[in-house]
Order: C-alpha cells, then sequence, then structure tokens
C-alpha cells in the first residue's frame, strides 16, 4: 500500500458520483478539498463518519472546504446512503478502484484474526492545488470533523 503523503499531488481521477455524475479532481481546482476513505457504505463507523462530516458541514464550509466520500460501493448504494442521511456532499462509487488506489488506501486488513484486503478509513486534506495538506490515518468516527478544524 503506497498512500499518498503531505506534499504528494494528487493524480487526476474521474468517477461516477452516486447519481452517475463525473466526477473529476480538476472539477476542484481552485478549492480545498476534504476526501474521505470509508470501507462500506450504511455500515456504523461510515455512518457516524459521514453524519459528523453533514452535522459539521457548515463550519467545514466557512473554512473553505468541498467534501467527497469515497468508497467501493455500487452508485445504487451509495445513492441509498446518501439519501437515507441527507448527506449534503456527493460519494463517489469507486467499483473499479481508480481514487481507492490513486490515494493508496487498499490493502491488508485484520479483523478479529482474519486478514482480508481492503479499504484503510482514511481522510485528505487537499489544497487548492490539488497537493496533499494533511493525512489523518487514526479517523475518530463520532468526531472526524473535530480532527479537522484543529489541524
Amino acid at each position: 500500500m503506497n498512500t499518498l503523503k503531505q506534499g504528494d499531488k494528487v493524480p487526476d481521477f474521474t468517477v461516477n458520483d452516486q447519481d452517475g455524475n463525473a466526477i473529476s479532481l480538476s472539477d476542484y481546482k481552485g478549492k480545498k478539498l476534504i476526501v474521505f476513505f470509508y470501507p462500506k457504505a450504511s455500515t456504523p463507523g461510515c455512518t457516524a463518519e459521514a453524519c459528523n462530516l453533514t452535522d459539521n458541514y457548515k463550519a467545514l464550509q466557512d473554512e473553505g472546504y468541498e467534501i467527497l466520500g469515497v468508497s467501493a460501493d455500487s452508485e445504487k448504494r451509495q445513492t441509498n446512503f446518501r439519501n437515507k442521511y441527507k448527506f449534503p456532499f456527493p460519494l463517489l462509487a469507486d467499483e473499479d478502484k481508480e481514487v481507492i488506489n490513486a490515494f493508496g488506501v487498499w490493502g491488508e486488513k485484520k479483523f478479529m484474526g482474519k486478514t482480508y484486503e481492503g479499504i484503510h478509513r482514511k481522510t485528505f486534506l487537499i489544497d487548492e492545488n490539488g497537493v496533499v495538506e494533511h493525512v489523518i490515518d487514526k479517523v475518530k468516527t463520532k468526531d472526524h470533523a473535530a480532527q479537522i478544524l484543529e489541524l
């Protein structure tokens, strides 16, 4: 797993969001961007994280941030997740793992003694020029916005 680090330029990508709209990194040129990766839509930790970002969306916007959520879920699953919790930001349906691999968040995980491949929960703060400013490796799902705003 070769994860992007602070100072790395994010490679451009284009992936569909939950509504089938093509979303590219270049759409956010000149804007600060939060890209958060989560393992699976509608699971407890992922729901807590996305809801926390939604609850603090105005404060994050006041700091100049736009938000993108990314997982390997289908458009349909992302649509259901977004509609159920009324998230104000797009969720990318990265089934081919284009963005996931570009950021280097796919890799070996361990859970209850089992080893498997999956998405590592990480958040990247990207500046107006598409460069990684911060990487949050230890995401606090219930208090994630505060982690971002403290930086």
